[in-house]
């Protein structure tokens, strides 16, 4: 009797049900502010905003395993580039974008630079001192003029362009959307190179990366640069839908927020970055909705909650599950 090996799927087919299913996503994803209010649709907006930032964050400290608690520092320089560009300057808001990024990307680079010789808890507690000075840096009475102090800018909300029949709330989503679907393709293309590989070879076994020839100094201060570029761009966008910048909108909570947000979502994973933004997004309104006297206290039973059921985070969760189902199914070779 012959035993046949068992029969795995067709490569072809599953890249053509994978595309599907990403075509069908995207059309749920652009049509969802036509099936929600306006408000709902702002909150969406923030949930492709901070999916951005996450995944900044999740580039230096899931790949190369670099921890930070300042990164709310480079969201409100971002945040504060476009604000004053706009407000000032009149510069189109989509310009500011760009800007804030390169402004951020010099601006992290040069961070992680001095950085280098601290590792582990001793780097988290420098960019920790990082987040806490930002506020008070952006308060500081030299720089009101360009700031506006503690009365922080407001921003006006463009209109959409072309005389396109939607909302503004709309087109900021769908401005968003795009930024996002640009900065993502360009993470997932430098986290599947050779940028990435180092990386995570970085992260650990960071002395056999150095016998192979991978700068170490190097591909950290360049991860210290586009996590913090990816931020940046991230508060120009958090800025322009929000219409307001203020330096207690960017206190240490917020750096603290991110962190969450990766943990949640999943260290390491591209997609990870979008569901701990929708955590942080929805579940501080839900724990308030459920307890008005204690909201917080709600909020970390979730916290709770989501790192016993899901230890390695939404997207691990996620990707366990599709393993179980595919094995149920036959559409995976052997173990």
């Amino acid at each position: 009797m012959t035993i046949k090996p068992p029969v795995s799927a067709d490569p072809s087919a599953m890249n053509k049900n994978r595309i599907i299913a990403l075509v069908a996503l995207l059309l749920i994803v652009c049509a969802l502010p036509f099936m929600v209010s306006n408000y709902r649709t702002f909150q969406l907006t923030l949930v492709l905003v901070y999916a951005i930032a996450l995944l900044g964050l999740n580039i230096l400290t899931g790949y190369n395993g670099q921890i930070s608690l300042g990164h709310g520092a480079f969201y409100a320089i971002g945040a504060y580039v476009a604000a004053i560009l706009m407000d000032r300057f009149g510069v189109p808001y989509y310009l500011t974008v760009p800007v804030a990024g390169v402004v951020c990307l010099a601006a992290g680079f040069l961070f992680g630079l001095p950085a280098l010789r601290l590792e582990g808890l001793y780097l988290a507690l420098a960019t920790f001192a990082l987040g806490v000075s930002m506020p008070q840096v952006l308060k500081e009475k030299h720089l009101e003029h360009w700031t506006g102090g503690v009365q922080g800018i407001v921003i006006i909300k463009p209109d959409p362009p072309f005389g396109l029949p939607i909302n503004q709330d709309q087109w900021l989503y769908y401005f968003t959307l795009a930024v996002l679907l640009v900065m993502f393709l360009l993470g997932w293309n430098l986290l599947r190179g050779r940028v990435g590989r180092s990386l995570v070879a970085i992260r650990d076994q960071p002395i056999a990366a150095e016998a192979m020839g991978v700068n170490s100094a190097l591909y950290k201060s360049l991860a210290f640069g586009v996590s913090a570029m990816y931020t940046g761009v991230a508060g120009a966008l958090g800025a322009i839908a929000v219409q307001f910048v203020a330096p207690d909108s960017f206190n240490i909570f917020l750096s603290i927020t991110f962190l969450v947000g990766i943990v949640i979502g999943g260290l390491a994973s591209i997609p990870g970055a979008i569901y701990g933004a929708i955590f942080i997004q929805f579940v501080p309104n839900i724990a308030d909705q459920i307890s008005k006297a204690a909201p917080w206290a709600i909020y970390g039973v979730f916290l709770i909650g989501f790192m016993y059921v899901m230890p390695t985070g939404v997207a691990g969760a996620v990707r366990i599950a599709w393993a179980r189902i595919k094995r149920k199914t036959g559409g995976a070779g052997p173990t």
